[in-house]
Order: C-alpha cells, then sequence, then structure tokens
C-alpha cells in the first residue's frame, strides 16, 4: 500500500468519526481540498500524520473547533462579484417587489459579508422591512463572528468599490462606524436576520424561500453531496423562486436541471419554473 492510498483511509477514518461522534458531516466533500485543509490543521497543530490529528480532534475541544474552521469554506466579501449585486437589483428586486413578505436563505453563509450586503441592498429598494433573511453554516464560530457585524476596517476600501460597482446609492460608510480598527455595521442591518447553524450534508429544509443564495459552496461537494443539496434547495424554493450560484457552480448536469430557466445570462441567477 502506497501512502497516498494510506493517508486516503486515515481521512476516511477521521471524518467518519467526526460525523458519528460530533454529527458533522464533511465525507462528500471534494476530496483534493479536503486533503489541503486537513493537511493545514495537522501542520498548524505541529503534527505529523492525520491519525495524530484524529486523536486531538477527539479529546482537545480548541483543536476540534480549529479543525472545523479550516474545513469550512470562509472567504468571502461585501458585494463579491458587484456585477452580481447589479443584476439582482435591476433584475430579481422588481420581482421581489410583487410579494407582501420575502424569505431569503443565505445558505453556507460564512462570515456573513454577502447577508450584510443584501440587507443593505434590500434597505436601498425598500423592501428590508418585509423580508426575513436566514444566515445558515455549519460552522458555529463563523457565525459568531457573523453575527458580531464587524470586521476589519481595511478592507472598507474594497467593500466600498464593490459596494459602487454593484449601483450603490449611498455612501457606504453610512452603513458602520470606525472604532478600534474596526468597522461596526449598524444594527438595523441584522434586525431581520436570523443567524443558525445547519449543514447542507445532513439537514433538510426548514422554510419555504422566494430566493436561495449558495455561492462557491457546491463546488467543494462530490457529485452526490452536490445532487443532494439542489434536490434540498429545490424543495425550499417557492415555483417561480431564485436560486443565486457562484461564477462556478451550475445546474447543468444536475436532477433539477430542466425545472430552472436563467434569469439572468450573465450571472448564475436561476428561477423555478415547475
Amino acid at each position: 500500500m502506497g501512502r497516498e492510498e494510506l493517508e486516503d483511509i486515515e481521512i476516511q477514518l477521521l471524518l467518519e468519526g467526526v460525523y458519528r461522534y460530533y454529527g458533522f458531516d464533511f465525507r462528500n466533500y471534494a476530496l483534493s481540498s479536503l486533503k489541503r485543509r486537513i493537511w493545514k490543521t495537522v501542520n498548524a497543530e505541529g503534527l505529523t500524520t492525520i491519525s495524530g490529528l484524529q486523536e486531538k480532534v477527539f479529546h482537545d475541544p480548541e483543536c476540534l473547533e480549529k479543525f472545523l474552521f479550516n474545513l469550512s469554506v470562509n472567504v468571502t466579501t461585501m458585494f463579491r462579484d458587484p456585477n452580481f449585486f447589479l443584476a439582482l437589483r435591476n433584475k430579481v428586486i422588481p420581482i421581489l417587489k410583487t410579494y407582501p413578505f420575502i424569505r431569503i436563505w443565505h445558505a453556507g453563509c460564512s462570515t456573513g459579508e454577502e447577508v450584510y450586503s443584501m440587507a443593505i441592498l434590500l434597505k436601498e429598494e425598500g423592501l428590508y422591512h418585509r423580508s426575513r433573511l436566514y444566515a445558515t453554516d455549519v460552522n458555529e464560530m463563523v457565525l459568531r463572528k457573523a453575527k458580531s457585524g464587524i470586521f476589519p476596517i481595511e478592507l472598507m476600501r474594497e467593500y466600498t468599490h464593490n459596494y459602487i460597482q454593484a449601483g450603490g446609492k449611498k455612501s457606504f460608510s453610512e452603513y458602520y462606524t470606525a472604532a478600534y480598527g474596526n468597522a461596526i455595521f449598524s444594527s438595523d442591518l441584522k434586525e431581520n436576520i436570523v443567524f443558525s447553524l445547519h449543514n447542507l450534508a445532513t439537514d433538510n429544509s426548514f422554510n419555504e424561500f422566494h430566493v436561495i443564495f449558495c455561492r462557491n459552496v457546491l463546488i467543494y461537494f462530490n457529485k452526490d453531496l452536490q445532487n443532494r443539496v439542489h434536490k434540498l434547495f429545490y424543495e425550499s424554493l417557492i415555483r417561480l423562486g431564485i436560486l443565486g450560484l457562484g461564477r462556478q457552480e451550475s445546474i447543468k448536469f444536475t436532477p433539477h436541471e430542466k425545472d430552472y430557466e436563467q434569469l439572468i445570462s450573465s450571472e448564475k441567477i436561476y428561477r423555478k419554473m415547475s
């Protein structure tokens, strides 16, 4: 047996154990991406093998938290891909204005930047007061950061640029207060946001939604898990509901490909038709 085969067995044992003991299911994540992130934790802990990490994960709560943080994907920015948010403003908002109440699910919300971006967009379009945003993630650590609404001040230059490119109507600085090297976002942006743990690999639908966003998450899942999640989203969307995916993601070659139409050809924004 070669080293790579042994490594794959170690990973399978680690992920199976984490699922059985803690309930976190990473077994159907893409293996190549998993390996990189698992080894990141191995090296950070000063270990030499994945088997050594397994022992620490089961007996050291701090190590478990770091492990879960590294396994979940936490790369995001406010108004990421500004043209996506500009398309939402121009094409999706008019549709949402026809509903008396709007439910939006940000699946895999990470540290919450895109949720706050959507809250700002809804405020500027006069829809926030009749919207409820559900921001979910498998990682409790990133959810705590998302709930805080506090981000490094040095990121505001980039976020301001994105906001302007996304059709922002005000001065971006109106939405936060600078203090102690951080940008503290206005508490009224959180009034209609519900932050909650949810595992796309194991959990079921918890409501019916007009819009679901899951951007740059599915690329880290294998095909079986991607299909499971697409089924979950299909069952969670109302008829004519909107699905927004990341640039590298698509509904093509999924069991629900024929159930959607591409609402905006330049962006991965779809509308459920059946």
